[in-house]
């Protein structure tokens, strides 16, 4: 498993009671006090450590390797998954994963950005990083979706959409664009869940939804704290501060009304015990679904563009005032 810095210190407490329980199992020695006392002080460590994370150290727990991916919700929570392929005009796009499923014995049209487990296949998914015509198969299957009444459930875990010159000829910034604009008037549920990073653009491209959920050490944000870092600090070493005064952390999406459920993570984060983390989700996304589906269309839009619309805070002057 890769460790991060901050919990190097953990690492190594644990390495050293490993050390001693299978010296004492060669040399047939009772080492139970001394290991006790160990396991407690790990304990006492991990407690501190995980409880009084700042907000760069969740970014790094979001970004962490061996954490679920979109595909392994799919396989732990849904059964018949058939993946579809392709936007019927350019290519298919493997950063993002389109599909039917089903989600105990509600059938489901289910998509996500989907990384890769080492070299060889994140250069395969493009890192997360969908390109257009991820976007245009996301929409395409979203309309299938319309078509036949079923509903739509979205994982996002991206750094933010591909950002090269090729993408951008193909019309990147419009693929995101249509999708916010029809995703906002699709008549099914939508629940989307930000399993690891929402970055940006990319994340959005697939982020308008009736209910949006946010793992505990997850992450939503208009930019990448090295990217803010950069345009404020001109230096990306400013990521932490940057992630502080972002408030891009789950508790700060809730109080702002943007995520309406946090889905807690063992301690560690979830690639610690990813069935506890997906089993609680799916407890989630069924009950969100389960008050979604007793809606009309109307209601469903309505509620919808209610929700956006609360959304920040703005003030327009009156006509008598002076202007800015």
């Amino acid at each position: 498993m890769t460790i991060l810095d901050f919990e190097r210190p953990i690492f190594e407490l644990e390495s050293k009671i490993k050390e001693l329980k299978e010296f004492g199992s060669d040399k047939n020695i009772t080492l139970e006090p001394e290991i006790k006392k160990l396991q407690t002080k790990l304990e006492k460590m991990k407690s501190e450590i995980y409880t009084n994370l700042s907000a760069w150290q969740r970014v790094q727990i979001a970004r962490h390797p061996d954490r679920p991916f979109t595909l392994d919700y799919i396989r732990l929570m849904m059964t018949d998954f058939v993946e579809l392929h392709g936007d019927r005009q350019f290519a298919d796009d493997l950063a993002l994963i389109t599909g039917l499923a089903k989600l105990d014995n509600q059938r489901v049209v289910v998509m996500g950005h989907q990384k890769g487990r080492d070299t060889k296949e994140n250069v395969r998914r493009n890192f997360g990083c969908a390109h257009p015509e991820g976007y245009r198969k996301a929409m395409r299957v979203m309309r299938f979706a319309e078509k036949f009444h079923l509903p739509v459930i979205i994982f996002i875990d991206t750094p933010g959409a591909y950002p090269g010159v090729g993408a951008e000829e193909r019309g990147q910034a419009q693929a995101i664009a249509e999708n916010l604009c029809e995703m906002s008037q699709l008549a099914v549920p939508i629940i989307a869940t930000v399993i690891g990073e929402g970055g940006s653009g990319g994340a959005l491209g697939i982020g308008i939804a009736d209910r949006i959920c946010i793992l505990q050490h997850a992450y939503y944000s208009v930019i990448s704290p090295e990217g803010c870092a950069s345009i404020l600090w001109r230096s990306s070493l400013k990521a932490p501060e940057a992630a502080e005064a972002l408030k891009i952390t789950s508790e700060h999406l809730k109080e702002f009304g943007i995520a309406d459920d946090i889905i807690a993570e063992p301690q560690g984060g979830a690639h610690r015990d990813p069935e506890i983390v997906i089993a609680t989700l799916k407890k989630s996304l069924l009950k969100h679904l389960k008050s979604l589906l007793e809606l009309s269309s109307k209601e469903l839009l309505e509620q919808r563009y209610q929700k956006y619309r609360s959304i920040g805070a703005f003030s327009e002057p009156s006509p008598s005032s002076p202007s800015a």
